[in-house]
C-alpha cells in the first residue's frame, strides 16, 4: 500500500490533522494509524479536558484561542447535534509573593492577545470567592470568559465521525519501524506485517512520539509522564468555582456533583513513565493533595475520595512546549508533539496549521514557526512558564 500521507497516532492531534487536510482541499490518500482504537489509554481521553488562555507565550495563547472559536461555532462545524459539554467556568491561577512577577508578566502577554483575564490581589479574590483562603497568596489571575472544561471523548468522537465521510483509511496497528533513504522517510512498518509506503509521515503519537521519531533516526526530547487524577466528594458545592491552581502546582475543579484534583507528582523524581503503568498512587492524595486542599479551601478539611485514574502525557523535556512542523533535513517527516499537557486544547489549531503548511506551503491562520524543530536541533529552549 502507498499513501500520500501517513499519520501515526489517531487520537485528537492526528484526527485534527486529517480533518483539516481535507478541509483545506488535500485530495491525496491519507492513512490514520492508531494502535488503541478504543482510546482506553490515550492521553486524549484520560485528559482532564480543559482549555485556557493563561499561558506565558503569545503563540500558545493563539493556539488555544483558535480552539475556543471552534467551540463557539461547534454546531456550524460538526452539525446540530454537536455537543462537548463546554463549561466556561474559568481558571484561577494563584501566586505567592515569589510568583507574582511571573504572574504579572504572563497577564500582560494574555491581555495583549485579547484574553479576558482579571488580575486581582488576595483581598479582592476572597471577596469574589468567599470559600477561598488567601493564606500565602499575594494575587491571582482569573479568566472570566474563554476558559473552562469539556468532554474530551465527545470532542474526539466529533472529529472521528467527521473523518468517516472524508475518505480516510483507519488502520488499527502498532508502528514497529520507519524506513529512511537518505534525507527522506519512505515507509512505515506495522506489527501486522504490513508496510505502508509514504510520501509524508506525520508524528502525532502523543506520549510515544519520542520513540516514533527514534524509529526514523531522529532525536525528539519527548517522553511519557505519569499523572494521577483523583475524584472526591464534599458536602459543600461551589457552583462558582473555577479551575483553581494553587502555587504548589496542585489544582482542582468541580465536575458535576464531585470535584477532581491533580498535580501532586514531585518534580525531583518525575521521570519517564513505564508505558504499562496505569496504577494509581493513592499516597499522593492523602499525603500531598489533601493538606493543600484543606489549607486553600477550609471546608475541604472533610472530603471523601471516591476514585482515581492515571494518564500519560507527552512531556517535552527541553522546554515543555510543542514541536510542530517538518524536520529541517528530513523534510517529509513532520512533528506534532510535546504539548506537555495542553495538547487537547491546541490540537485543532495544530491540525489546521499543518494542513495549511502541506496544502499551501505555509502557515496562514496560526503561525507555528516558533514551535519548529530547529530549536530542538540547537538545544534552544522556547519555554512555556505556565505549565499545569
Amino acid at each position: 500500500m502507498r499513501y500520500d500521507i501517513v499519520i501515526i497516532g489517531g487520537a485528537i492531534v492526528g484526527s485534527s490533522i486529517a480533518y483539516y487536510l481535507r478541509e483545506e482541499g488535500f485530495s491525496g490518500s491519507i492513512a490514520l494509524i492508531e494502535r488503541d482504537p478504543q482510546f482506553a489509554h490515550a492521553a486524549t481521553t484520560l485528559s482532564c479536558a480543559s482549555i485556557r488562555q493563561q499561558f506565558s507565550i503569545p503563540e500558545n495563547i493563539r493556539l488555544s484561542q483558535f480552539t475556543l472559536k471552534l467551540f463557539r461555532r461547534l454546531k456550524d462545524e460538526f452539525g446540530a447535534d454537536a455537543d462537548i459539554g463546554f463549561h466556561e467556568g474559568g481558571y484561577l491561577i494563584l501566586a505567592g509573593e515569589n510568583g507574582l512577577p511571573i504572574l504579572k508578566a504572563n497577564h500582560q502577554a494574555q491581555i495583549a492577545e485579547g484574553a479576558d483575564i482579571l488580575l486581582e490581589d488576595a483581598d479582592a479574590l476572597v471577596r469574589r470567592f468567599p470559600w477561598l483562603s488567601a493564606e500565602g497568596i499575594t494575587a491571582g489571575a482569573y479568566g472570566r470568559t474563554g476558559e473552562g472544561w469539556f468532554d474530551a471523548h465527545a470532542m474526539l468522537m466529533l472529529f472521528r465521525k467527521a473523518l468517516r465521510e472524508k475518505k480516510i483509511d483507519f488502520i488499527t496497528a502498532d508502528v514497529t519501524g520507519i524506513e529512511r533513504q537518505g534525507q527522506s522517510v519512505t515507509s512505515v512498518s506495522l506489527d501486522n506485517g504490513e508496510k505502508l509506503k509514504a510520501g509524508i509521515v506525520i508524528n502525532a503519537a502523543g506520549p510515544n512520539a519520542g520513540m516514533v521519531a527514534d524509529m526514523a533516526g531522529l532525536a525528539l526530547p519527548v517522553e511519557p509522564r505519569k499523572r494521577n487524577v483523583f475524584v472526591f466528594e464534599a458536602r459543600e458545592k461551589y457552583a462558582d468555582m473555577p479551575l483553581l491552581v494553587d502555587p504548589s502546582g496542585i489544582w482542582l475543579r468541580p465536575e458535576g456533583s464531585v470535584y477532581i484534583t491533580a498535580g501532586a507528582e514531585p518534580e525531583e523524581c518525575d521521570g519517564p513513565a513505564d508505558p504499562q503503568d496505569f496504577d494509581v498512587d493513592w499516597p499522593l492524595f492523602e499525603e500531598v493533595i489533601w493538606p493543600v486542599l484543606a489549607t486553600r479551601i477550609p471546608a475541604f478539611e472533610a472530603i471523601k475520595p471516591t476514585r482515581a485514574w492515571v494518564g500519560h502525557y507527552d512531556y517535552n523535556t527541553l522546554d515543555q512546549n510543542a514541536v510542530i512542523g517538518p524536520h529541517p533535513q528530513v523534510t517529509n517527516f513532520l512533528f506534532a508533539n510535546g504539548f506537555s499537557g495542553h495538547g487537547l486544547q491546541q490540537a485543532p489549531a495544530v491540525g489546521k496549521a499543518l494542513a495549511e503548511l502541506i496544502v499551501h506551503g505555509g502557515y496562514r491562520t496560526v503561525d507555528c514557526s516558533a514551535f519548529g524543530y530547529g530549536r530542538v536541533a540547537e538545544g534552544r529552549a522556547f519555554r512555556e512558564l505556565n505549565v499545569i
